[in-house]
């Protein structure tokens, strides 16, 4: 006989207290070492001595361990409940977060980097609220600084004509499928989690966007394509990669 679950249903909408609660656990892949321990690397390699200022900071995940790291950082978060829930581990007094939105939130002080992490760009909605995200940027960072974004590449290649559903994930744990709106550059992820008794399902709503248009917002910031890699660990980004990790400078 199957084992009986306890199902969730969540949605991205406000990332309320009831997301806030379940983030990590449903998550807890990327809080691997293998997974955070290459991202951390690579923001130390182009913060140095500078600060960082993380955009959408969330629950901690990479805030938390950069700073642990010696890096002096901070952030701005959308939801009092990530952010509660960041408050409320080992380390998180040595990071003050701002409650805000990314696109248009300042911070007082500038950044050697600013940094947006698994996907998080693609939450604004729209082209403007990114381009506002891009500026927003660069008005945090000193001369020279850099912004970091890590986005999936959008999987249209694999739609057949007519169809608009992916999936991109299926294993015991997770089944993940994307239903895509071309017309309008937009997807929706739809999240279904099993395992210990408990099940849950979740959705998010994304824009998506080609590096191409990136790396157009980050010049109408007054930017510059400095590197960009598949992957944290700097694999080449190529035809077939299903993520990239983009760094842009701003002038010295």
């Amino acid at each position: 006989m199957a084992q009986a679950c306890e199902h969730r249903v969540v949605d991205d909408e406000n990332w309320n207290e009831r997301v806030a609660r379940v983030y990590d656990f449903l998550d807890a892949e990327m809080f691997a070492p293998e997974v955070l321990e290459p991202t951390v690397a690579f923001l130390v390699r182009l913060a140095r001595d500078g600060r960082a200022l993380e955009f959408a900071a969330g629950t901690g995940r990479v805030t938390l361990a950069l700073s642990a790291a010696g890096v002096d950082v901070a952030g701005i978060e959308l939801s009092t409940a990530m952010a509660a829930q960041l408050a409320g581990k080992p380390g998180a007094e040595r990071v003050p977060v701002t409650i805000g939105d990314m696109a248009t939130t300042r911070v007082e002080g500038s950044f050697r980097v600013v940094y947006l992490v698994y996907n998080t760009i693609t939450n604004l909605l729209t082209q403007d609220a990114q381009v506002a995200c891009f500026a927003n940027a660069a008005a945090h960072l000193e001369p020279g600084g850099y912004f970091v974004i890590e986005v999936f590449v959008p999987a249209l290649r694999r739609l057949p004509i007519g169809e608009t559903r992916v999936a991109f994930d299926v294993s015991k744990r997770h089944l993940g499928v994307d239903t895509y709106d071309v017309v309008n550059q937009t997807l929706i992820s739809h999240h279904s989690w099993h395992g210990a008794g408990h099940g849950s399902i979740s959705r998010s709503h994304h824009r998506y966007a080609w590096p191409a248009e990136y790396d157009l917002m980050a010049r109408l910031a007054g930017m510059e394509l400095h590197e960009r890699w598949a992957d944290w660990r700097r694999n080449p980004f190529t035809a077939e990669s299903t993520s990239h990790v983009s760094v842009w400078r701003r002038p010295s």
